[in-house]
């Protein structure tokens, strides 16, 4: 029972010293403007931004192209998740399928994703499909490549044990494999989250979507730098919180994984 009151601490240090960390950069942000380091047709003040962003929240339609911008994520990042999760489970099952793949594997998976917005647009045109394009590739191998490796880690002692135990099929994938890949598939899906939410509102900027990043590409070309960081300022937050919802999942559903388990205890 003494651990309990010394984790309460640790988490209670480190709010405080996000808390902090957030404090000041704010400070340093207010003050460069204010000392005439870059001017604030540049660089607004924060309280300016903060001001913007309250009237922002108060929008029906910021809210509604909020919207857009988590469905084309969500959607994309199903649709990766699941391509991945099967296309990588069968490929890191079988030896000669992942020798066969590697070199593919490794000529499309550094291809930037903003590279093929031309192909979407003409694909699709200037419509959600057009981002779900770009968000899907993007994290699609992220996903994929750590499912590969998981499956592919299972111990070579285990996986014969099981056999001599005359383990089905089904059996030895949902209590040997799957235990084996499911921390690399949360830190891949925890990473695609992240590069999904890039993706998406890079598009709504390049492509012109309706979005977050439509919004902030309109706010650019028409001069208005203070809606056009409050609009930064959000992307951030949604960033954030995608960030603290999925390592939230990993944690719980790897409480008993010693990665864990042992940053709990450290």
């Amino acid at each position: 029972m003494p651990v309990r009151p010394s984790r309460r601490l640790r988490s209670l240090r480190k709010v405080l010293l996000g808390v902090t960390g957030l404090v000041g950069f704010l400070l340093v942000w207010q003050l460069i403007p204010t000392l005439g380091l870059i001017s604030p047709e540049y660089l607004p003040y924060v309280t300016d931004v903060a001001v913007r962003l309250v009237d922002e929240l108060r929008d029906l339609a910021f809210w509604r192209r909020l919207g857009l911008t988590i469905t084309a994520w969500a959607i994309g990042l199903t649709v990766a998740t699941l391509a991945a999760v099967v296309l990588g489970t069968i490929v890191g099952l079988v030896p000669f399928l992942r020798r066969a793949t590697h070199t593919t594997v490794e000529f499309l998976r550094p291809i930037p994703s903003v590279a093929l917005i031309p192909l979407a647009v003409l694909m699709f045109g200037i419509q959600m499909q057009s981002a779900l394009v770009i968000i899907v590739f993007a994290a699609f191998w992220q996903v994929f490549v750590q499912v590969i490796y998981g499956v592919a880690d299972v111990d070579a002692v285990a996986r014969d044990t099981a056999r001599s135990f005359g383990l089905t099929r089904r059996e030895r994938l949902s209590h040997l494999v799957l235990p084996t890949a499911l921390p690399y598939l949360m830190t891949g899906l925890r990473l695609a989250a992240a590069v999904a939410l890039i993706l998406a509102i890079t598009a709504e900027m390049v492509i012109g979507n309706l979005g977050l990043g439509r919004m902030i590409e309109l706010s650019r070309s028409a001069g208005d730098a203070v809606g056009m960081y409050a609009l930064v300022v959000v992307t951030g937050m949604l960033g954030l919180l995608v960030n603290l919802v999925f390592r939230l999942i990993e944690r719980r559903s790897l409480g008993w994984h010693q990665s864990v388990r042992g940053e709990e205890l450290s």
